[in-house]
Formats: structure tokens, sequence, C-alpha cells
């Protein structure tokens, strides 16, 4: 597939995210980590026309200048951008008005990509590709926290599939020997920066279980007072527990001594076989800690990973988000898209079940605040 129908397929993917929705879904936000859809439609759709038609394109014309300022997201070098606890307040640009300027940048696109573009066009062309993908992931995310919080609980879409969880047969832990293992993106395609370089570690000899941590084995933590019990916490955690009056995980409600969750269909039954989903690292921590075991380092998840399923949800790593040896940013705005969150997160591996296909592969470094638990995120333990 050329780089013209790659950006078709990925553009449309996009609005088939956002078919199911009517025009209020387009505009809520309900916290600050959640954007609104129609912003994230205009944001795409910015950085397309930012990073390759203004500078590349000649006789371009810009859409609306104004829409600089509205669809930057964190990019300094770039220029001033509406706040992100802002962009809830955007009643204007319509959502309609978005749709045209997606429109009109597709045309224009279309004629640009008439002719190859050069190398390092073709390479800032992936890289906007993938950037829209990870926002067709925050898509999925942003609408079931704005319909998970809506008081009637409405389905996004009936017609949503969501993948099995694939089991192992047997829970026997996996295990790894003592050594040196090369961790890091190798060979031919794409990656981001925060991938490379490969190096190698050295991992003492550990266990990995093949399997995620299912609703059954938590509610056990629950039923036990996990909740209730500093020893499981780190502080932090502790405090978050308190000052939030965290019960459960989030989209988990108990109706009529009957543990319910939201889904993409609505309100359900808790499946107790599937994996516990939407936690934050402190409670996948204090899960783990109370289980007597620990969560797996990045390094460990990536050397043991072709022995086991994963993508069902995001797994939370005992890794803090670091650079790799010799990380270097690349000069500009792109240089602004992993290095300077490298502080204050922990790593995610693997994927998700609304992570775009193809998307994912074993050295990508998802990465998030250790309080958040809006995304896909679940739990595998290691000792």
């Amino acid at each position: 597939m050329d780089i013209a129908d790659c950006y078709r397929k990925v553009r449309k993917r996009t609005e088939d995210i956002c078919s199911p929705l009517q025009t209020e879904d387009y505009v809520v936000q309900p916290v600050v980590d959640v954007s609104p859809p129609k912003w994230h439609i205009g944001h795409t759709t910015w950085f397309f026309e930012t990073f390759i038609l203004k500078p590349y394109f000649m006789g371009y014309q810009e859409y609306d200048p104004d829409y600089n300022y509205v669809f930057n997201s964190y990019y300094e070098t770039v220029g001033n951008r509406v706040i992100r606890t802002d962009r809830g307040n955007l009643s204007r640009p319509t959502v309609i008005e978005i749709y045209r300027y997606r429109e009109y940048v597709d045309n224009a696109m279309k004629k640009f990509l008439c002719e190859e573009p050069s190398a390092d066009v073709r390479e800032l062309m992936i890289l906007g590709l993938n950037h829209e993908e990870q926002h067709q992931e925050l898509l999925y995310t942003d609408i079931k926290y704005s319909l998970g919080h809506n008081p009637l609980f409405p389905a996004y879409s009936k017609a949503y599939v969501s993948p099995k969880a694939e089991m192992a047969a047997s829970d026997e832990f996996i295990s790894l020997t003592e050594g040196i293992y090369e961790i890091g993106f190798k060979g031919e395609g794409f990656c981001f920066d925060n991938e490379l370089n490969p190096h190698k570690v050295y991992l003492n000899a550990f266990e990995i279980s093949p399997n995620l941590v299912t609703n059954a084995e938590y509610l056990e933590f629950m039923n036990s007072g996990g909740y209730h019990d500093f020893r499981h916490w780190h502080a932090e955690g502790w405090d978050w527990v308190k000052t939030h009056k965290v019960e459960a995980p989030l989209y988990w409600h108990l109706i009529d001594e009957e543990w319910q969750h939201y889904t993409f269909h609505g309100l359900e039954p808790l499946n107790l076989h599937e994996p516990v989903c939407h936690i934050s690292y402190f409670e996948a921590y204090a899960y783990a800690a109370w289980r007597g075991l620990r969560l797996p380092t990045e390094f460990e998840w990536e050397a043991a990973a072709s022995q086991f399923s994963w993508g069902k949800s995001w797994e939370w790593t005992e890794s803090s988000y670091l650079p790799y040896p010799g990380f270097t940013k690349a000069p500009g705005a792109i240089g602004e898209y992993n290095g300077k969150f490298m502080v204050n997160q922990k790593v995610l591996r693997g994927a998700s079940e609304v992570t775009s296909p193809g998307h994912s592969r074993l050295t990508y470094r998802n990465f998030f605040q250790t309080h958040l638990r809006w995304q896909f995120t679940g739990i595998r333990l290691a000792r």
C-alpha cells in the first residue's frame, strides 16, 4: 500500500470511530485528561496542515490562521495554544466546520500526494499517520469516559465487538534465566524515537504470568479489604485512594449487590473471566503486593512477551519512563513528541483492544501518570 492509500485508510478510520456519535457527544470534556472528539478531529488534521502542507506544498492556503492556536496540542515550537482544560469550552468552531476543515486538508493532501514525496517528507507522513492512530485510541477512551460518566450510561454502539482475551491453558508462570537481553527497536519499519536505540540489559532470573489478572481475581482483593488496608499501597497511592474515595476499578458499579460495569454497549453485568481493566498503577501495585508478587519491569516484559499473548489491555510495568542510552531529541517541533514527557510517568507495554490495527509491536513504550486509569490498562504479575 503506497503512502496515499495509507493516508486515506487511516483518515477514514478516525471518522468511522466517530460515526456513532451525536453532535452533542463531540463537545463534552468531563475531565482534563479527556479531550472532546471534535478536538481530536481538528488536531489530527492540523498536524498534516502544519507539518506537511504549509512547509512543503507550494501555494497551499491555510484554512484558518486561528486553527493553529485552537488545535496545537503541546508544541511550544509552533506557538501558543488553547490550554488543555479549555478544549471543552470551544463551542466554536462547530463540528460541521471542523469536518469542513478536515475535508479541505484531505483534498489538499490528495493533490500533494499525486507525486511521491521526498524521503524526509515521507518519514514525516508516516509519523503523522502513527500520530493519528494514537488519537484513534484516545478517541475510543475519551468517548467511553464521557458516555460512561453520563448518568444514563448510554451505549456508544451496539455494533462494537470487544475481542476476547487469549488466555493460556495453564496459569504456570513462564521462567526466564538470568542473563543479558537486548531491548529496543531494531530492523525495518516505523518506531517512535523513545524505542531507539537497541541496547543490552542484565536481568536476574524471573518468572512472569502467562495471563492477565481477571475481574474475579481482582474482586478477591476488593473483598479482602484491599482498598482499606494501607499496607498494600505506596504512600501516594494510599493518599489517592482516601482523597478520591476509590473502592473499585473505573466503570464498576455495585447495583442491588451485583457488580456491573460500563462498556461500549452500556451498563452490563461484570464478566468475571475477563481481564480487569481501567486500573491505575497505584491499584496494579497494590494488587501485586497483596498477592505477594510484583509487576514486571518493562525490560522483563519485552524479554518474555514472545511467550505469552498480549494486546487486550495495556500492562503497567514497574519501570519509570526514561530515555534509552543514546536518546536524542529531533530538532524542531518533532523533537517535542516524546522526550519532554520522560518524567513522573510509568511505562505501559503491549496494546489494548482499542489500539489501531498494526500500530503495536513488542518494543512500543506507552506511558501515563500513576493515578490515571481511563485508558484500557490491566495487570500482569511477575516474581
